[in-house]
């Protein structure tokens, strides 16, 4: 969980956000920092589940290990279909970008909006990040009853993934703060599981 909360913010800050109806765009995604940024964000997203995966350990032969399996569950579905439309920005547009840089053509970029605004490609990347949404309320739900860990620690997190969608839409100094909140949430959860983890405590959950 740590790592993916830092990868997040390696994934707002690297990747160059230019117009990127222009060549400036085309080269953005040409350029080794959308590469890298959008690659840590695919790793970290598939470092989140795993996570949640922890909690449901950590509670096991628990009246809350049902409930954290079932985050970790749908944490892992929605990481999927999220990482297939991160696949195709990372490698698709890289291509256009690097044709339309060598052609000096920045109308070669409406070819890489026609697939990024593709129907199927939104509604699977949409549905992908309702379901991390999900995954990330139901394990704060679960850390806040399991009186092993401090109530709050998990919800900054569930937080920052119901905005993931609509941060899409912020600047780019607002994205960068988004990444930050998620790299922060993320070592509130992990430094929590580690002191549970030590400390061997499974108290009774709470009401």
């Amino acid at each position: 969980m740590a790592i993916a909360g830092i990868l997040f913010t390696v994934y707002e800050t690297a990747a160059p956000r230019a117009d990127q109806t222009t060549l400036d765009g085309a080269a953005s995604w040409a350029s080794t920092g959308w590469a890298v940024g959008h690659i840590a964000a695919i790793i970290g997203l598939a470092l989140i589940p795993l996570a949640w995966g922890a909690l449901r350990g950590h509670l096991d032969g628990t009246p809350l290990e049902k409930p954290a399996s079932l985050a970790a569950a749908i944490g892992y579905m929605g990481s999927a279909l999220s990482i297939s439309y991160y696949g195709a920005e990372t490698y698709g547009l890289k291509a256009i970008g690097e044709r339309a840089v060598a052609e000096g053509d920045a109308g070669l970029t409406e070819v890489g909006e026609a697939f990024r605004m593709d129907a199927t490609a939104v509604t699977v990347f949409g549905v992908g990040l309702v379901l991390i949404a999900v995954a990330a309320i139901l394990a704060a739900s679960v850390v806040w009853r399991s009186g092993t860990m401090n109530r709050w620690s998990a919800v900054p997190m569930a937080v920052a993934m119901v905005s993931y969608l609509p941060h899409f839409y912020l600047p780019h100094p607002a994205r960068i703060a988004w990444g930050a909140l998620v790299t922060v949430s993320a070592l509130w959860i992990a430094a929590e599981l580690w002191r549970a983890a030590r400390s061997g405590d499974r108290t009774a959950p709470r009401a």
